[in-house]
């Protein structure tokens, strides 16, 4: 487990939902990615470095709907910007399965 945090710290992490509009590959990442382009709604539209290739395909991501931490600093990832952090969780093989709403929600909608 990590440090304990008071709940002050976990309410300035700014998890939302938003839907992925753009999958692009990632040729200059180290490790198999993406590049996602995805709306937030009225924090408009983020750009993700994202290693979940094992088990989506560009064709699967596309008007999925994800969580991702939005205030994070950006991140240079080779010549790409990262601007958000999509949430997943590692399965027994190690591959990342996305944390996602179980129900359509409206881009930009804050997890509380």
């Amino acid at each position: 487990m990590s440090d304990i945090i008071s709940f002050d710290d976990f309410t300035k992490v700014d998890i939302r939902t938003g839907t992925i509009i753009e999958v692009n590959d990632f040729e200059k990442a180290k490790k198999p990615a993406y590049q996602l382009k995805i709306d937030f709604g009225d924090l408009g539209i983020k750009q993700s470095s994202a290693q979940i290739t094992d088990l989506y395909s560009k064709e699967d991501l596309l008007h999925k709907q994800i969580t991702a931490i939005v205030n994070f600093k950006p991140k240079q990832i080779a010549d790409f910007m990262s601007e958000c952090l999509v949430l997943g969780v590692a399965n027994p093989k190690g591959e990342v399965v996305l944390l996602k709403p179980s129900n359509t929600t409206n881009n930009g909608s804050q997890v509380n």
